[in-house]
């Protein structure tokens, strides 16, 4: 099936007690056994609960993987992954990630004796040269965040696969519908599905989803353990999100890019980063391993921070508010919220500057949200 079916279909089906054609809530704690060390498949919904695990197998058919772990939130989807690993275990990561990310990984994981090297991952000898004997993960974003930077995941997997390192891909920017990591050699795709994956702003949660069995065993292993399991109900938010996810998806972009054009133009924005673009560096090879570009959208205001400032304050559709991925754009400054666990220094190496905007391009007409930013721009 293609893509937009199995949006709709994978991982569904009428409901075998009622015959209910939207999967159901299954809000229970517990399920009673049939008999002594038997049951109908599931025994407490920490280890298991149907409404997951057809979330699960929807996120399994759309990713291309083959086993799936939803979790309670994305960071809790990347704690779980990165417990893949063991004290002494060093990790490549992209240094423009998520601040969130950056936090767990330099503020508490750091702490228990991994080790990470943040690296720009846009050259194959520097990422070679990175690599040390005690290497077990690259981690990657493409899209980044904030910065829209493109890896080239065939090259990273490349030179993962001939050192027998696991390569973890966040694709919470792309989505699968324009980017399916595992195709490209990705080993795990982490997701907030708080994002686009769900699509409404009304629920927070994570997935993780693995190209082998045997990952997958490992993984549910950690999450039972550890107990970062999604709950029943923001589960079936999620499912009932995914349904819409391909058209969402095709609207962001055509939103994000006439926001971005409009960007690019203006004389008040000092650069705009946005793979559709065919000036972004990365375009090409966004080309060649995605199907689209995303909704996702940044750009440096020319001037100081107040003049950040009087941009953020005069929008009137966009709203300020961190997140991503929903039917309503919204705006946020990644040096003062969504980075702002990030250090100084790590910032500025990675190029985020004082002066960088992020936008999530809503469903909204292009042209109102076109208008707005106009209008807030001439108090810039």
């Amino acid at each position: 099936m293609r893509f937009e079916t199995l949006a709709v279909h994978a991982g569904r089906g009428p409901d075998s007690a009622t015959g209910a054609l939207v999967t159901p809530i299954y809000q229970t704690s517990t399920f009673v056994f049939e008999d002594i060390g038997k049951t109908r498949g599931y025994d407490y919904s920490r280890s298991g609960n149907p409404t997951r695990r057809a979330l699960e197998d929807s996120l399994v058919a759309l990713e291309g993987g083959r086993s799936c772990c939803a979790s309670a939130t994305g960071m809790a989807a990347e704690t779980t992954v990165i417990h893949l690993l063991r004290r002494g275990d060093h990790v490549i990561c992209g240094d423009d990630i998520y601040g969130g990310t950056y936090r767990l990984f330099s503020s508490v994981m750091q702490e228990y004796g991994l080790e990470f090297t943040f690296l720009r991952l846009d050259k194959r000898l520097a990422l070679e040269q990175a690599i040390r004997p005690n290497t077990r993960m690259i981690w990657l974003e493409t899209p980044s965040n904030p910065l829209l930077n493109i890896t080239d995941i065939e090259m990273v997997t490349d030179v993962a696969r001939k050192r027998d390192i696991i390569t973890v891909a966040d694709n919470t920017f792309a989505t699968p519908y324009f980017l399916q990591p595992i195709n490209h050699g990705v080993d795990i795709v982490v997701h907030s599905t708080t994002k686009y994956l769900n699509g409404h702003c009304d629920v927070v949660s994570g997935a993780i989803v693995t190209a082998s069995s045997e990952l997958g065993e490992r993984v549910h292993f950690l999450l039972n353990a550890m107990g970062t399991c999604a709950s029943p109900f923001d589960c079936w938010l999620v499912l009932r999100g995914i349904k819409t996810l391909a058209p969402r998806m095709r609207m962001h972009q055509e939103n994000a890019l006439k926001v971005s054009e409009f960007l690019s133009r203006h004389p008040k924005v000092r650069r705009v980063f946005y793979p559709g673009l065919a000036t972004h560096p990365g375009h090409d090879i966004a080309k060649k391993q995605m199907r689209g570009f995303g909704g996702m959208v940044s750009f440096e205001v020319n001037g100081d921070l107040n003049s950040v400032h009087a941009l953020l304050r005069n929008l009137r559709v966009i709203s300020l508010a961190e997140s991503l991925g929903g039917a309503d754009s919204l705006v946020e400054h990644p040096m003062t919220m969504s980075h702002l666990s990030m250090p100084l220094e790590a910032r500025k190496a990675a190029g985020i500057t004082d002066q960088l905007v992020r936008l999530s391009v809503g469903l909204e007409n292009g042209d109102d949200l076109v208008e707005d930013l106009e209008n807030a721009l001439k108090f810039v």
